[in-house]
Formats: C-alpha cells, structure tokens, sequence
C-alpha cells in the first residue's frame, strides 16, 4: 500500500460523499511520513484503509457498500476503505493535535502519530499489530520512551487492556535492549 493508492480511494470516497477531509488510523495511518522516510514493508502491509470523514465521522459508513469489504472497488483494487469511528482506537490525550496533514488535489488525510498509533497497536495486541510497532522501533519512527509517556494519558477500555498494552509494551522494551547488545 502506499501513498497514492490511499488518495485514489480517498478521491472516490469524495466523489460519493462531497467530503474532503479524512482522519486516517491503524496501521496505514504510517503512509503519512510516505515523503519523510523509507517505510518498512511490515508497516504497510494492510489493504483496508481505517478512516473517517473528518467533520461527519459517521458518513463514512454510508461508503462501505461502494468502497468497503468486497466492494466492486475492493475487487478491482484489492483494497478498501473500513469506515471507523474516532471513539475506536484506544488513544492518548491530544492525540488530535499531532495528526499529520497530507494533502492532493484537493483532499487532505489527517493521518494518526506514529507513536499513537503504537499505543491502540499495544492495547489490541495482535500479532500484526507488534510486527508493525516493532518495525516501527527499528526504523525510529517509533519512540518507546514517548509511547511510555504517554501511555500515562490514555483511558484504556478496561483493566485487561491496560495490563496487555503495558506488558507488551515492555516486552518490546526488553527486546529492543537484547537486540542492541
């Protein structure tokens, strides 16, 4: 995935809802640094974009027949938008004031911090999701220090992802020391 196939999709998901402006998460959300550095493959292996309309995040939703799961885009693109809401990934407080802007033609992706995004990665806990934040530790586009940081300001669903995040976190903490001897 890159750069240029996100705005394609974003164009028609303009073309559909008259809006202009979409706030990009998960692990796509790294696209946004696409001319800042070489991004590791791992980091872009996904091929559903998670987003929402910025000033009517639940627009979005009414995009998912023509753009989403196994849409007549999804099949000739082999990607596709997965409409979200802002309130779905576990986040730190001001995370939306760190969003990256990207612009073309017209449209702009807001897309979420790397280490922010390493945060909702660590309290979901899949296995894809540490493949991606440990490419991300390895490439330095994410910080553990400042993921710790803040880590301090999230609201975390409940107890049990707060503890999995937590741990993870220091296993990847443990790891990238190991690593550096």
């Amino acid at each position: 995935m890159n750069l240029d196939a996100l705005f394609a999709l974003l164009a028609q998901a303009r073309k559909l809802s008259g809006h202009s402006d979409y706030v990009v998460i998960g692990s796509l959300s790294i696209l946004g640094l696409e001319d800042a550095f070489d991004i590791p493959d791992d980091m872009t292996l996904s091929n559903d974009i998670d987003c929402y309309t910025r000033d009517d995040p639940d627009r979005t939703f009414d995009l998912m027949a023509a753009l989403g799961e196994n849409s007549a885009w999804h099949q000739s693109h082999g990607y596709f938008l997965d409409a979200v809401t802002p309130a779905l990934p576990t986040l730190p407080e001001g995370w939306q004031t760190r969003l990256i802007p990207t612009s073309r033609e017209g449209l702009t992706a807001w897309f979420l911090d790397p280490n922010d995004a390493a945060i909702s990665k660590y309290a979901r806990g899949e296995p894809r999701d540490r493949r991606w934040i440990r490419a991300g530790i390895r490439s330095g586009v994410v910080s553990l220090p400042l993921v710790s940081s803040r880590l301090r300001s999230v609201t975390f669903l409940d107890d049990e992802e707060s503890r999995r995040a937590r741990r993870l976190m220091e296993e990847d903490e443990a790891w990238r020391a190991s690593a550096a001897n």
